[in-house]
């Protein structure tokens, strides 16, 4: 495809700042999201424009403007839709969890999700990529992290779903559920003794990079995973 346009909600640091880089690095244009401040971004990074947005994805007006404006600044709908945005909030035990902690992770990480990803099946292009950002904690049960992991558990669930429901149009549809990543989110509320903790639970004793996820969302917006479908990595 040429004049590929990838779109990227909470694309302002961390893993969606490393996924605008990756994605502008393939010859994508690339626009994002962000909340309160946008990312530092130039104009252009190697030549591929760079353009951000302020939406709140709990706002479904908000989330398809997004989408009309992309359309209307880069001339077209785009070809990849990269879902990032989400929140973490304090870990506890189910009996003690806050309400309004699990309110708000139920709010960005399930509604917002569900507003972005319904968008991206009404907007991108036929033929075009949405990949939904998950975590490796819906697999591995940890104490205080349930709320977390079940509202990411949900947007898996979107993702199978429609992941079917597009095939007919050759969108393909996949999540990438990362282990500990050294992002601001990760670190936030954390020791030195717990990020170690989280260190450990990988072979290599370390928490990844952005620019390793990037690399994986990179590679499912490109045609190399013209094979790969419903999955999630």
């Amino acid at each position: 495809m040429s004049n590929k346009t990838a779109l990227i909600f909470g694309g302002s640091r961390g893993i969606g700042a490393a996924c605008v880089q990756a994605l502008a690095a393939d010859g994508f244009d690339v626009a994002y999201t962000y909340v309160a401040r946008p990312g530092d971004f130039p104009e252009q990074i190697g030549g591929r424009r760079c353009v951000g947005y302020a939406a709140d994805i709990r706002d479904e007006a908000q989330v398809a403007q997004v989408f009309a404006d992309v359309a209307r600044d880069f001339g077209d709908a785009p070809t990849c839709v990269v879902a990032n945005a989400g929140i973490n909030v304090p870990p506890g035990p189910l009996a003690q969890f806050d309400s309004d902690h699990f309110r708000s992770l139920v709010e960005i990480n399930i509604v917002g999700a569900f507003n972005v990803l319904r968008e991206a099946a009404r907007h991108v292009k036929d033929g075009g990529t949405i990949i939904a950002l998950t975590t490796s904690l819906v697999r591995h049960a940890v104490p205080g992290i349930g709320p977390y992991s079940a509202t990411k558990a949900a947007v898996e669930c979107l993702v199978r779903s429609l992941a079917k429901e597009l095939a007919a149009r050759n969108v393909h549809v996949n999540a990438v559920a990362p282990g500990p990543v050294d992002t601001d989110l990760f670190r936030s509320g954390k020791s030195a003794e717990a990020i170690q903790r989280s260190a450990a639970m990988s072979p290599f004793n370390r928490v990844g990079d952005p620019a390793e996820i990037a690399a994986v969302i990179a590679f499912l917006a490109s045609g190399k995973a013209s094979w790969v479908h419903g999955q999630v990595i």
